[in-house]
């Protein structure tokens, strides 16, 4: 049932991410009319469901598209893929989108008897301000779930942001709320649960704050027409969701998350 829900949020994302200037090609080797288009292979090892101690990997692909001449448009691996209009020179807004892998008790035996959990997708909208010209940048997310979860989910970051040659780095710290929904679907546990598991007691978990973290990003231009990217991410869960017997007893509040990814890029007609 998980590999369902993977593979579903593949062909979900990407057409979204169809929609995402992400790409960046350097004015001197981009065409002066058209579009650039950017295929991508992602590779991402995170916790196999919220709470977790163990990582589970994914991969998928994607594509984007961006204007041949357009500016280049920063983002991180952890950002929501994002339709991004620019309100003024350091504000962009617009709507995002997020995947929520599930949980479930057949690909975690100690889960067994706690009730699954399916995959969902998370739009909402997304802001985005520079502060300090192309140096820093900061983020805030607001998403929905549908699917799996019906809760609110807020994140807020900030990036120092250096480039120089081929190279772009960012690092910078992650701030997660989440309600009373998101949290209690996750991290809570119902009585039947309880009782048909046997390692784990009632409890119900309130919205507020979810997780404090870092992640961090590198990315190397090889040529116009390709980029890699590696990432890596640490999140501690705090008060309901730190103290979630699912968290307690079958994970830890320590959550780490690797990625790495491919791209090519290349030209197409001018339509």
């Amino acid at each position: 049932m998980a590999r369902i829900g993977w593979l579903a949020a593949a062909f979900v994302a990407a057409p979204v991410a169809a929609l995402a200037a992400e790409p960046y090609i350097p004015p001197s080797a981009a065409p002066a009319s058209g579009w650039i288009a950017t295929i991508k292979g992602n590779v991402v090892a995170s916790p196999r469901y919220p709470g977790s101690d163990e990582l589970g990997f994914m991969g998928y692909p994607s594509i984007s598209f961006s204007r041949a001449g357009a500016p280049r448009t920063f983002s991180t691996p952890d950002d929501g893929l994002a339709i991004g209009f620019a309100v003024t020179p350091g504000l962009r807004v617009g709507p995002v989108f997020k995947f929520q892998g599930g949980r479930y008790d057949g690909d975690n035996r100690e889960l067994r008897g706690i009730r699954d959990v399916d995959w969902a997708i998370e739009p909402g909208l997304f802001a985005e301000i520079w502060p300090i010209g192309d140096v820093l940048r900061t983020r805030l997310e607001i998403r929905r779930g549908v699917g799996g979860h019906d809760g609110f989910v807020g994140t807020v970051g900030a990036d120092l942001v250096d480039r120089f040659g081929a190279w772009t780095v960012s690092a910078g710290p992650r701030v997660q709320v989440a309600d009373g929904e998101y949290m209690n679907t996750y991290f809570g546990v119902s009585a039947q649960d309880a009782a048909l598991n046997g390692r784990v007691t009632p409890y119900k978990a309130d919205g507020g704050l979810r997780s404090l973290g870092v992640a961090a990003s590198a990315t190397y231009q090889f040529n116009p027409a390709w980029a890699t990217t590696v990432y890596a991410g640490y999140d501690r869960l705090t008060q309901d969701a730190a103290r979630s017997p699912i968290t307690r007893t079958f994970g830890s509040p320590d959550q780490f998350k690797f990625g790495a990814s491919m791209s090519y890029s290349f030209s197409l007609p001018n339509f």
